[in-house]
């Protein structure tokens, strides 16, 4: 009877523990919307104008090239083609919430002729969005494709094809619907709110919370990424002029900033110390050459989409970049349960991912302080 209450016990611990996890996570979360959602703020559709080509060709250039390296060292190591597309996927993408908080409150105007580093890098990093986004809605094809014979391969890509194209057609409808909300909605909805705020701050946190979560739920149910909601909710609201977007930032940012700390906090609920310290020399080696081989794809392309005159942010751009994201946590449990890849990767990829995230901020300085001019260099660290 001892043993069965112990094994009971345990049980109920662990399942209190799952449950703890989980709410913590689930309050990191709205500290990433709430991040994109200022850093939107600061992102005016102008400068999202004038950057746009560069954001969508980098990322798809840096994934296309991750996932050839990938398949090259998979068939030297003899992965599995399958595997070694999800593990290239996960290292391809960046962390959005991380470089916004570099980032945060940085104010910097173009040279002429100039294009913004902090403009550059923020839209590839959103763009890495919406590829998350459809790597995940790709992802049960590619686990069929992994056990399909080689006469339903062609299926399986035609399928995909078919998902890239619904990809496209839900950011055409997400964008058409951003043009009317701020040609005709977001004015008065903003207007009314300021009125019935007067005194009264938290009508209008809550009047822009209620927004941002609109804007989420419409991208979210478009089979785009929630992220990318968030982020173009402050685009929005940015659009009605300076004096609003410095309102709204005075009630957001002590939000954003409590939640952010839980974010960076639930990080660490993934990281498994007893196998850090037992594979240390492994993953340090692990890590190092992902984030130089990350850097220096990012430096190449770059340097071929770059304007001549701006080549010189190239290496911050890179140094932003060359962590990889904390989602590859959510898509390495979503693989495992799946059978794509065993326990080992799934660690492997949890302890790479957070050892790179540890080294991104001195990364970032160097980055800074070798290339940043002194005037803006204190507003950028």
């Amino acid at each position: 009877q001892f043993g069965i209450i112990s094994k009971l016990a345990n049980g109920v611990f662990n399942f209190c523990i799952e449950i703890s996890i989980v709410q913590v996570e689930t309050l990191g979360e709205f500290g990433v919307f709430f991040t994109l959602f200022l850093v939107g703020l600061e992102f005016s559709p102008e400068r999202l104008r004038k950057v746009w080509k560069i954001s969508l060709q980098g990322p798809c250039y840096m994934t296309v090239l991750m996932i050839a390296f990938g398949l090259l060292w998979g068939h030297l190591l003899q992965i599995r083609p399958t595997q070694s597309v999800f593990i290239s996927t996960c290292l391809s993408l960046s962390s959005t919430p991380l470089v916004s908080r570099f980032l945060a409150g940085s104010v910097r105007g173009d040279k002429e002729g100039d294009i913004d580093y902090s403009s550059v890098l923020l839209g590839m990093l959103v763009m890495q969005d919406v590829q998350l986004g459809l790597f995940i809605a790709v992802m049960p094809t590619l686990i069929q494709a992994g056990m399909s014979t080689y006469s339903s391969i062609f299926k399986e890509i035609l399928r995909i094809l078919i998902l890239i194209g619904q990809i496209l057609f839900s950011l055409a409808a997400v964008f058409l619907m951003c043009l009317v909300i701020k040609t005709y909605l977001i004015g008065p909805y903003y207007r009314k709110l300021h009125g019935e705020s007067k005194g009264n701050k938290e009508i209008l946190i809550l009047g822009i919370t209620a927004f941002i979560f609109l804007m989420l739920t419409i991208t979210e149910l478009l089979d785009v990424s929630m992220e990318l909601g968030c982020f173009l909710a402050g685009a929005l609201i940015s659009s009605q002029g300076h004096m609003v977007t410095e309102e709204i930032m005075s009630c957001i940012e002590p939000i954003r900033d409590f939640l952010a700390i839980i974010f960076f906090a639930s990080i660490g609920l993934h990281v498994f110390p007893t196998f850090v310290i037992y594979e240390l020399t492994v993953l340090l080696f692990l890590t190092l050459s992902v984030v130089i081989m990350k850097f220096v794809l990012a430096v190449l392309v770059l340097s071929l989409i770059l304007p001549k005159t701006s080549q010189y942010i190239k290496w911050i751009v890179s140094a932003g970049l060359a962590q990889v994201s904390e989602f590859s946590f959510v898509l390495g449990s979503r693989a495992r349960r799946a059978g794509i890849i065993s326990r080992e990767v799934y660690l492997l990829i949890l302890s790479v991912t957070t050892l790179s995230l540890l080294l991104a901020p001195a990364l970032w300085r160097a980055a800074i302080m070798k290339c940043v001019p002194r005037p803006e260099r204190r507003s950028s660290t």
